[in-house]
This record gives structure tokens, sequence and C-alpha cells, in this order.
């Protein structure tokens, strides 16, 4: 990777158009972040809408929280472009992208740091953050615009912006609205209400998106999905389930209706944790049965047959929380750069042995992708570090939801 452009909106001073900062480096506790100052010293060369302007990266905290992670996640040293944005300046925004366009491609990363609601209760957040979000998956910046407005008009108790960084998330808007080889990926959602000491009461939303070129992402989706009414009523399943298997009972035939996307015929993975740290993980990569049939007997296998660990015990279940991952078909690759991490499941596969990780493994380890093979075929496939390098290697997705 080349160049990571990191583009946040001001939260403490009011400007026009966008400020790149060209004075310097930044550091962290994980090391120096070098700024690339000649390409910033040429975007302020080619445009007026683009300044060195010094004052607004002072006490500015939206690009600052962003390069702990990059430096983890991307684990060699890259260059930086840092920019802020105007806060109420949407004509800078947009030529701001017609300035950044030539640097779009895919040897460059751009980041965008923004959170969602502020200050609304838990559900009103939740409601507010998934229209916010939907319009930005829509990839039409008319349509943000739009949203912002309305969701201002719904006079929520609370609510003082539904996108703080709206200017930045419009700038990439921008930059990707007449493209029509990417694909907008919704990741997760989480407001501060959701943490162990959040306050329900007045919460801060955050939605995580990523845009991937298509023709990265060989293994597209296949137009399988579940609304968040099933993802619910798998979640309480499993849940029921959990309960009687541990009493050694059976859970028996649901009660009342059960969607049809449900009784289609797909894998899933069962994840359970305690304190935070798996107790159990089992699954099925691909079935005829019912996909809630399957999810039955993952989270009866995850709690009593998951050989790392001791059967999870009558006293435990109020502790356990609930994850489940509902698989896409595999696909064999030809090449490891097809991988996604982050967004592609992997099978490791040889000689009759074979590992996998989820998707979120690579999110949550922050492992890179020679790193995720490493692992998998060793740890998980006992074929040694090296043991990908020879094997048949398959990519899928996940539908990955949990209990609250």
């Amino acid at each position: 990777m080349k160049i990571v452009f990191l583009i946040g909106s001001s939260h403490r001073m009011a400007f026009n158009g966008a400020s790149v900062y060209t004075k310097g480096d930044y550091l962290t506790p994980l090391g120096r972040v070098e700024v690339n100052r000649e390409l910033a010293e040429k975007l302020v060369e080619s445009s007026s809408v683009i300044s060195d302007y010094t004052a607004p990266h002072i006490e500015e905290h939206s690009l600052e929280v962003e390069l702990p992670f990059l430096q983890y996640h991307l684990k060699k040293p890259f260059r930086l472009i840092p920019i802020i944005m105007g806060p109420q300046d949407a004509s800078g925004a947009r030529k701001t992208a017609e300035v950044l366009k030539p640097y779009f491609k895919p040897d460059n990363l751009f980041v965008i740091s923004t959170d969602f609601s502020h200050y609304p209760e838990y559900e009103d957040a939740k409601e507010v953050d998934k229209k916010t979000a939907e319009a930005i998956l829509k990839n039409e910046p008319r349509l943000l615009l739009k949203t912002l407005e309305e969701n201002r008009k719904l006079g929520i108790e609370g609510l003082a912006t539904s996108l703080c960084g709206w200017t930045s998330v419009l700038t990439l808007l921008y930059l990707t609205e007449d493209n029509n080889n990417l694909d907008f990926c919704h990741i997760e959602y989480k407001n501060s209400g959701d943490a162990r000491y959040g306050d329900a009461s007045r919460v801060v939303g955050y939605n995580a998106i990523a845009v991937f070129r298509k023709k990265e992402t060989k293994n597209a989706d296949n137009g399988f999905s579940l609304n968040e009414d099933e993802k619910e009523w798998l979640l309480k399943r499993a849940r029921q389930t959990l309960n009687l298997v541990v009493r050694g009972e059976s859970p028996g035939e649901p009660e009342g209706e059960i969607s049809g996307t449900l009784k289609i015929g797909a894998g899933a993975f069962v994840s359970l944790y305690k304190d935070g740290k798996l107790r159990g993980c089992i699954g099925n990569f691909g079935s005829s049965a019912p996909l809630w049939k399957v999810v039955d007997r993952m989270t009866a296998s995850a709690a009593l047959n998951d050989s790392r660990f001791l059967p999870v015990t009558p006293d435990e279940v109020g502790e356990i929380t609930i994850e489940i991952s509902v698989l896409t078909p595999m696909k064999k690759i030809d090449d490891i750069s097809e991988i996604i991490p982050g967004k592609h499941g992997i099978v490791v596969e040889k000689d009759g042995r074979s590992g996998t990780f989820l998707p979120q493994v690579a999110r949550k380890t922050g492992w890179g992708l020679e790193e995720l093979l490493g692992h998998c075929a060793r740890d998980k496939a006992g074929l040694g570090w090296e043991g990908w390098k020879d094997a048949d290697i398959y990519v899928y997705e996940a539908l990955v939801f949990r209990e609250k």
C-alpha cells in the first residue's frame, strides 16, 4: 500500500473546503506515522479548495484516533495524507473529491472517520443510525443529504447530529458515486449503550462500512439474506436450545410460523462467549437441513461437544452470549489475492485435513493475510505453518449477528 488518505471533519473550528497537514509527522504509542509531505504540498498547490491551514489539526481528534488501528492492522509503515474537512461545507466536499479522484486507486487506502448519532436514547439511535447507514450504502450524495435533513426534522430528543463527520462521508460518496465497480458492505453497528458501562439514555452511534472493488470480491453475494426479525428469531431459538440441552432436554419443534428463508438449507456456525472469551464454537458448512435446524444442532454441539472446552453447565447459561454466523456457499480460489480478510472466511484443505476461520477472526486478531493462512493451516488443519501453500483454499462469507 502506497498512501493512506485519512479524512475527518473538524470538531473544533468552522472553515470551508479542506485542510491537509504538511508541517510534520504523527506520533502514537506504536511509533511514528510519516506524512507524505511532498504529495500534501502538491494537493495544496493544485486547488484553492485544499489549504495547509494548520489550526484545524492542532486539537482535532478524529484523525488521530484512527492511527493506532491502522498501525496495528497494516503492520508495515505507511505514508499518510491527513485531511480535515470543513464541518458544514457540502460544496467543499464535492470540490475536494474532484482533487482526490486521481488518487482513488487500488494502491491507496481511503479511511473516513466519523461517529453517527449524538446523543439520543438507545432505541432512537438504532433507528436513526440505520437510516443514515442505508443512505451511505446507496452511494448517492443527494440521498445522504436528504436523509440527514429528514433525521433532523424527526425532532428526536437529544439528537444533536446523526452524522458528525458528514462532510467527510460526503467526500467519499462524491469520489465513488459514478464508479459501478464498487461494492458498499455494512460490517457492524454498535452504540455506546452496548458497552458494559454505557448509558442507554444518552448514546453515540457507530457504523462500520467498507467499500470494495468488485473485481476483488469474486465470492459475490449469492442473494441470500436474513431480515432483522429472522435474525432475532434464530437467536431466541438458539437461546431456548441452549437452556434446554445443558439440562439434558431436547428443544423439540418450534411453535408458530417459521419464515420460508429459515427453512432453506444453509451452513452455520454457532459461537458461545463468556466474559468476552470463546466458550464453544461448532459449525456446519453446508446442509440440506433447514437453517433453523442447523442452528439448533450447532448450538447444542457448541455447548456440549467442543473438545476444547468442558460442557457448558446450567449455572453458566446466564453468562453466555450467543453469536450466529450463517454461511454463503464456499468457492475455491486460484490466488490468495482474492481473499479479503474480515470479509471472507477461509477453508484450508489438503490430504483429508481441513481447517477454517470465520471472517470475524481476521477482524478480532488483526492478522494479515499470510498470517491468517498460516494460523489456519497450522492450528486448525494440522498442516504446518506453510501447509496452505500447496493446499486447496476456499472462501465464503458470513451473515454474523449476536445477542446484545
